[in-house]
């Protein structure tokens, strides 16, 4: 009988050491299992990365550019490098890797050659605008109404055959170049500047009731400043109404999901637009101007947040 029990309760013994060892593995390959979904959950998050943002030193691309970069640090946490550049590098810079993303592509007419150029490197996520137009325009008060009316010798001596432009490269330099070739505007000047400088000089020319032309687009707070017109456009250099996407470096989805699903719900209007660019021309800062839209719209901006956890 005793060796009944003894055995017994070596049985026991063995048998309590081995449950517990499971216990001991099941409880180890928990929080194996939890740790491997907390890595996964964190790989998930775009928090603490660093996304680059490129952008041309044009009035609406400042807006757009920013707000962007105020949803990307207050709302995911991340950190955004801006990147100001001409057009061309925008877009190389985009293809190539060495910036993430642009919210500044102006289609189908104006960046179509740059598109062209680069696609290769790029994923176009669709318009985040629509709505725009681009031409030469001159102040409401100027009695002249189309591109033609520059080739009479009045009109061309009271503007000194002189067209205000902004950076050389712009894709609209670049059409404005052909359009006075094919109006046969001989012996114009197309004049390089910077989007700054060229509302600048048509601020001053309006406030004095001077005449003057300037390559334009639409949406740009001087059109809710002031009282212009587009020069109509007979030959369609300039193309129709175009709009505004957002184009990424391709594999941007795989290296920050999160900031892909932004970039890719991102969708504003002109009037949404010319609300910041009107704050930055009375004075905030592009920073403060973008902080305020964003605050005021919350509503727009969970739609660009939605399946974000």
């Amino acid at each position: 009988m005793r060796n009944f029990f003894g055995k017994s309760f070596l049985l026991f013994t063995v048998l309590a050491l081995v449950l517990a060892a499971c216990g001991g593995n099941n409880e180890e390959n928990n929080a194996n299992n939890n740790s491997g979904n907390n890595a996964a959950a964190g790989e998930a998050s775009d928090a603490g990365k660093t996304i680059k943002l490129a952008y041309v030193a044009w009035d609406s691309e400042i807006a757009s550019t920013h707000v962007v970069k105020e949803v990307l640090e207050s709302k995911l946490d991340m950190e955004v490098e801006m990147m100001q550049v001409d057009a061309g590098p925008m877009y190389a810079g985009v293809a190539d890797g060495s910036a993430h993303a642009m919210v500044a592509a102006w289609l189908p007419t104006t960046h179509g050659h740059y598109v062209e150029q680069y696609q290769d490197g790029l994923e176009d996520l669709g318009p985040n605008l629509e709505g725009t137009k681009i031409g030469l325009v001159v102040p409401a008060y100027m009695d002249i109404t189309s591109i033609e009316d520059l080739n009479n010798a009045d009109v061309a001596d009271s503007l000194e055959s002189t067209i205000t432009g902004i950076e050389p490269g712009a894709g609209i330099m670049t059409g404005t170049e052909k359009v006075i070739e094919d109006y046969s505007l001989e012996g114009w000047n197309l004049l390089p500047s910077s989007s700054a400088a060229m509302a600048k000089a048509l601020e001053s020319a309006y406030n004095n009731e001077e005449p003057i032309v300037v390559t334009g687009w639409t949406p740009h707070w001087k059109f809710a400043k002031f009282d212009l017109k587009y020069l109509e456009d007979p030959k369609g250099n300039y193309g129709g109404a175009e709009q505004i996407n957002t184009l990424v470096h391709k594999g941007l989805k795989d290296d920050m999901p999160q900031a892909y699903q932004v970039l890719d719900q991102f969708n504003w209007t002109p009037a949404d637009m010319e609300a910041v660019m009107v704050d930055i021309y009375e004075g905030k800062s592009p920073e403060e101007a973008a902080a305020k839209w964003v605050a005021d719209n919350e509503d727009k901006v969970n739609e660009w947040l939605k399946g974000i956890e």
